[in-house]
């Protein structure tokens, strides 16, 4: 017997207006990569907001540089 858990997933559909010329550049980029044009909009969203913080970032270089040092020994 197997079992399978079902999760909902919502989904926000969003609409974004683009004059002829950076909507054709989209179209083109996108089959670059063999993609649709909401597949390629959907990717680059999805890396933009994968991306870290920038504080997390400056705060983990502080430490980093902070604790150099110690690091060097411990390798």
């Amino acid at each position: 017997m197997h079992k399978y858990v079902l999760q909902e997933v919502r989904v926000t559909r969003i609409t974004v207006e683009l004059d002829e010329e950076k909507s054709n550049l989209l179209r083109e980029k996108a089959q670059r990569y063999g993609l649709s044009a909401d597949q390629f909009v959907t990717a680059s969203i999805e890396d933009l907001l994968a991306q870290p913080d920038p504080e997390f970032d400056e705060a983990t270089r502080k430490v980093l540089s902070k604790n150099k040092e110690l690091y060097r020994r411990l390798a």
